[in-house]
């Protein structure tokens, strides 16, 4: 099985080399990392070009665009700018460029996929530094394949034709891989140790995103408030509650287009109703 990783990087200097050694220190290296530098001002290129004349596995490409930062979308579309340089590939990931892996990793993702024809999306679990120690990053639940190690079957892939361009694509994306009855699988073995946690360059407006995009995914209301009171529980945060649901609200008025259908939305409200009676249970 072949396997592709885009990398999408802007200002990652401080992170990459970290991030790419582990690639190479792999037990079993994938065929082809592409980093692609979105408008960096510091050395990100330098470095990925360095590695580039080390192992033609590592690609390189430039991206240019606007400086605003647009939360979920630039990353998006930066990494759609490299998938439309990959070769053949039979799986597909979007990495992060702040992350170490161990070095099993790919070997212990092949054996999943291999072993499992329905698996449509895997990965490990992230970890972030806390004083000496290393600790899981406390910001979803352990079943929960987060962004910045995306590893998909690209039959998986094809079918919810590929990520939503903005804030929540990496919750849309595994909701619809089951709406298309593929499963998905966190291996809680393999810690990914995260450089960077998630969450730093918060704002308001960042959170008044997630709820806009809680009604793109056809949450409804209830829903909707019942994720902003978790996501506010987790981050100790009670104004991280009322700016999601202000989000939710607007995008109520201004009618933002939606990332799934009426019936993928339907799926995604009942799927996620059954999550939280069998944590009651």
């Amino acid at each position: 099985m072949r396997i592709s990783i885009i990398i999408p990087a802007h200002n990652e200097a401080s992170y990459l080399s970290a991030c790419l050694d582990s690639f190479i220190g792999q037990t079993h290296t994938p065929d082809e990392v592409i980093v692609v530098d979105d408008n960096s001002s510091d050395a990100t290129f330098k470095i990925a070009s360095d590695y580039n004349q080390r192992f033609n596995w590592i690609k390189v490409l430039q991206r240019k665009s606007l400086d605003e930062h647009i939360p979920g979308k630039k990353v998006v579309d930066t990494f759609n700018f490299g998938l439309q340089h990959t070769l053949d590939y039979d799986l597909l990931g979007k990495f992060d460029a702040d992350i170490i892996l161990p070095s099993n990793y790919f070997e212990t993702m092949l054996n999943h996929f291999q072993s499992n024809w329905k698996l449509g999306m895997c990965s490990g679990l992230l970890y972030v530094k806390k004083g000496e120690d290393w600790v899981y990053e406390k910001i979803a639940d352990k079943n929960h394949i987060r962004g910045p190690i995306k590893l998909y079957h690209k039959a998986c892939f094809d079918k919810i034709e590929g990520l939503r361009p903005g804030v929540g694509w990496d919750t849309v994306d595994v909701l619809l891989a089951k709406y298309h009855d593929f499963e998905t699988l966190t291996d809680s073995t393999l810690h990914v140790k995260h450089l960077r946690p998630t969450g730093h360059v918060y704002s308001s407006k960042n959170y008044k995103t997630k709820g806009e995009a809680l009604y793109k995914m056809r949450y409804g209301i209830i829903l909707t408030k019942i994720t902003a009171l978790k996501m506010a529980w987790q981050s100790k945060s009670l104004n991280l509650y009322f700016q999601m649901i202000f989000g939710y609200l607007k995008a109520i008025i201004n009618r933002p287009s939606r990332y799934v259908n009426y019936k993928e939305g339907a799926f995604i409200r009942t799927y996620r109703w059954k999550s939280i009676m069998s944590k009651l249970s």
